[in-house]
């Protein structure tokens, strides 16, 4: 899998760049609330990579899968329960943890924090993980269709900020997903759009500092100008990071994670029933 960074546009010549249309993480990555509950998942090894791994409840198994990509926390129990919940909607749903027990809440507990680690260099830790990421998503999600696989399995994939770039790769043709999403997303590149060969859902924030409305409304120029199949969901108000890490304690932004996740399974209970 091409890095973000690194990645050309398929259909133009070498000597065109690749523009920019979401930005990295970036501090504002750091900011956020822990939620409350008890994740029912489990953990296992998948390519070698820890995966977290959350089924259906009885009866409401829909025989799909979906893939979750995190965000910089990584492993934390935000997305955990995130992928609960596209467990409950009736998907087999599975997490890798590409940071390997080093997610940014290590280091950082947020954007101001400075004692934690206080030799952490972001942009560092950053480039070391994407390095891994790239080369693990590809392995880690060919043993997942292996193992959990089965006649008329259908896979969806959802990313959040950092995890945005591997769905949008995993929507090319010859990709294993009939689907994808993401949420605030950050690393992308023009050409992540103009390859999309399959339906993608985008669930943004006004406020986003990887993301903004330029960057927005760019990318929604080349998915309408290539004819791409595609939603754009945008919450006035909040910022980045409302998906996983919004405060749940202020009604609005509690409503605005809930609508992102329940529209994201619909999206994928439309096209995986297709």
């Amino acid at each position: 899998m091409a890095s973000p960074q690194t990645n050309q546009l398929d259909k133009t010549s070498e000597a065109t760049p690749d523009k920019e249309i979401a930005k990295p993480s970036g501090a504002c990555c750091l900011q956020g609330t822990l939620h409350d509950g008890e994740p029912r998942g489990t953990t296992t090894t998948v390519a070698g990579i820890e995966t977290y791994v959350v089924e259906p409840p009885q009866g409401k198994a829909n025989g799909h899968i979906v893939l979750y990509f995190p965000d910089v926390w990584g492993f934390f129990n935000n997305g955990f329960l995130v992928m609960d919940g596209f467990a409950d909607a009736g998907f087999l749903t599975l997490g890798l943890d590409y940071f390997r027990g080093d997610p940014v809440w290590k280091h950082r507990q947020d954007r101001n924090d400075t004692t934690t680690d206080p030799g952490f260099d972001f942009d560092v830790w950053k480039d070391k993980h994407i390095e891994f990421s790239d080369e693990a998503v590809p392995r880690w999600m060919a043993e997942v269709k292996e193992k959990y696989g089965k006649a008329g399995t259908k896979f969806a994939c959802v990313g959040y900020c950092y995890g945005a770039p591997y769905v949008c790769e995993s929507l090319v043709k010859g990709g294993i997903c009939s689907a994808g999403a993401f949420a605030h997303p950050a690393f992308l590149k023009e050409s992540h759009f103009y390859n999309l060969e399959k339906p993608l859902f985008l669930s943004c924030s006004e406020i986003d500092h990887t993301f903004p409305n330029e960057f927005r409304n760019r990318a929604v120029d080349i998915m309408q100008a290539e004819k791409k199949v595609f939603q754009v969901q945008l919450f006035q108000g909040v910022e980045h990071g409302f998906a996983l890490r919004g405060n749940i304690d202020n009604p609005y932004e509690r409503y605005t994670k809930e609508q992102s996740l329940t529209s994201i399974a619909a999206w994928f209970n439309f096209w995986l029933s297709q």
